[in-house]
């Protein structure tokens, strides 16, 4: 009786930085590498969960004296250019996941990154949560906080996070 092969869940959190994109590269090439040596190269060897969250607009701003809030048409092109990105964002990504031997979809939340990130890994199972490096310094962490050291310590499954390589880093 053959043994039956289970179809690896990863989810890849994305943004804007090439951190990310070095993490999505990463792990098709060395999570999914033994599906290229397969026999039945016609099975897919899992299925990545391309995550991207837009940080929420505030539409209101707060300058010395009292508040003022955003008009409908600068809600709407901040909106719109939100939108965009997140596009040209997701775009990239699919396009390097392009000829890998994987499902790929993609999700696009609102809100807090690091939450979100956890809750959705959470919710949909997945088998590892990889996430892309910045490599903050403690310093700039402590202020700044990084959602990759958020998401070691809060995401319900494992995770792994992709420094990028020493020439790319500061």
């Amino acid at each position: 009786m053959a043994e039956e092969r289970k179809t690896m869940k990863v989810m890849v959190a994305i943004d804007e930085s090439d951190g990310s994109f070095y993490a999505l590269k990463w792990t098709l090439d060395n999570l999914f590498m033994s599906a290229l040596a397969s026999p039945d190269l016609n099975q897919d060897a899992g299925m990545i969960t391309i995550v991207h969250v837009q940080q929420p607009f505030q539409p209101y701003i707060y300058p010395a004296g009292p508040v003022i809030y955003a008009t409908t048409t600068v809600l709407e092109s901040v909106r719109k250019a939100q939108e965009e990105n997140t596009a040209a964002i997701l775009s990239r990504a699919l396009q390097i996941c392009k000829d890998k031997p994987v499902k790929v979809e993609t999700l696009i939340l609102e809100g807090e990154p690091k939450d979100l990130i956890c809750q959705a890994a959470e919710q949909m199972h997945v088998d590892f949560l990889v996430v892309g490096s910045r490599g903050l310094s403690k310093i700039k962490r402590a202020f700044l906080g990084s959602v990759s050291d958020y998401c070691a310590h809060h995401a319900k499954c494992p995770i792994l996070i992709v420094k990028p390589p020493k020439e790319s880093r500061e």
